[in-house]
């Protein structure tokens, strides 16, 4: 009996033991998940504050127009993610987080009867959303009605839209709201002012003039007539057909003439006003010269106000600058365009220093174009953008049967692959072109 009661007693003596390290341990976890909570508020923290004293503090600095660019990027990513996030969860799809920032999360929180963890995370770069399945099952405790590929096709297409959708929804707004607050000009490609000396003045071109045609490439907007210049021009002629006021169509061939930009000032370049002669006069090497080519002519700069005027000049510019990126890539494809007309990351940078010149109303157009871009890039039927991934999609559709999920995602990851060295590429002659 009494045998009995000590290997009674020494089970319980074990078991208690057994149990306390494992006590230890939770408690020991707790403390630690709690300290990297607390580091990362802290990461997150110093973060905000950083660019709050460059914002307020550095304008017009390279590490401003940089934030400016992150700031912008970030709202926009979280903004595509966020059309997914919505579009999954009204078609039932499991998404494990929604998160407003990457790296290491600082805190989040559960909403009751939603299994979602909305997260804020210590970078604020973009933002994901984590769905269950996006190219196949990877989870055994979901139901199968759950994953995302598992979903009726048409329900997987919505998903994979939501995203540019919010893209060109977000883009509209703020061209509207440009428009409403500082107005906005003329968009159709009439001629609002010559240049005195140029080639379009000596021609005869004037105010109210409207480009038809240039180089052979029908316009219609000044976007248009930004595109077609940017094409490759062989030998240096510049052909318009223009339509006067008078209802008569007249075309000029014009060769364009040098202009140099100094302090925002453009100086026609002529034989009594050299680039040496300017050089000295402003006491700068010819080499640091901004030269450009120009015509002469530009787009009216009368403000157009009001709510209706605004709600037009939000389509309007939409539709056209939709149609400008679609010519763009179109005409990079058949070889009409270089890839020097592209910008990456540090081109940007460049483009918000310029915008930032202009004022708040340029860097919202500039934050409406991007999302534009970014939508438009999202829908090309390319390897690891969603337009890629609604092609297999379509490809499911017509040959109804699964494509290999693995087939997929060596297809995805090769295209991923080849978009890097391309950002790559683009980022070192963008360098080229700063230094």
């Amino acid at each position: 009996m009494e045998t009995k009661e000590k290997n009674s007693a020494t089970r319980r003596v074990k078991k208690e033991v057994s149990k306390t390290p494992k006590v230890e341990e939770v408690k020991e976890k707790a403390i630690n998940e709690e300290k990297v909570t607390l580091k990362n508020i802290l990461i997150l923290v110093a973060i905000i504050i950083a660019i709050i004293v460059v914002l307020v503090f550095f304008k017009g600095t390279v590490a401003w127009n940089i934030v400016v660019l992150l700031l912008m990027l970030t709202a926009l990513i979280f903004v595509h993610e966020g059309g997914h996030f919505l579009m999954a969860k009204k078609c039932g799809v499991f998404v494990s987080e929604f998160a407003l920032g990457m790296g290491p999360k600082v805190c989040g929180f559960k909403r009751k009867g939603d299994p979602t963890q909305y997260s804020l995370r210590a970078l604020p770069i973009g933002g994901y959303c984590q769905m269950a399945g996006e190219e196949m099952e990877d989870d055994d405790t979901l139901p199968k009605n759950q994953f995302m590929c598992n979903k009726t096709k048409l329900q997987r297409s919505l998903i994979l839209v939501a995203g540019v959708t919010m893209n060109f929804i977000t883009a509209i707004i703020l061209l509207f709201f440009i428009s409403l607050v500082w107005g906005h000009t003329e968009q159709r490609s009439y001629v609002g002012h010559v240049e005195e000396n140029t080639p379009a003045y000596e021609a005869g071109i004037v105010e109210g003039d409207r480009v038809l045609e240039f180089n052979g490439h029908k316009v219609s907007t000044w976007d248009d007539l930004t595109v077609a210049s940017a094409m490759k021009n062989t030998n240096n002629k510049y052909v318009y057909t223009i339509k006067k006021s008078d209802g008569k169509v007249v075309e000029y061939e014009l060769e364009p003439i040098d202009s140099v930009t100094i302090d925002g000032q453009s100086i026609l370049v002529n034989e009594n006003n050299t680039l040496e002669s300017i050089a000295k006069k402003y006491n700068k090497d010819v080499d640091d010269l901004i030269v450009s080519k120009v015509i002469g002519i530009s787009s009216p700069t009368e403000r157009i106000r009001g709510v209706i005027p605004s709600i037009e000049y939000a389509f309007t510019k939409f539709g056209s600058i939709v149609k400008t990126m679609i010519s763009i890539i179109v005409n990079l494809i058949t070889g009409n365009i270089g890839l020097n007309a592209l910008s990456g990351p540090v081109g940007m940078y460049t483009v918000v220093n310029t915008a930032a010149k202009y004022g708040i109303a340029n860097i919202l157009f500039l934050m409406a174009y991007l999302s534009i871009n970014l939508g438009v890039l999202n829908i090309l039927p390319f390897p690891a953008f969603d337009g890629g991934r609604l092609l297999f999609v379509i490809i499911e559709a017509i040959t109804r049967k699964k494509v290999d999920a693995r087939i997929e995602g060596y297809f995805h990851s090769i295209g991923f692959i080849l978009i890097m060295m391309l950002m790559l590429y683009i980022t070192f002659q963008d360098i080229i072109n700063l230094l």
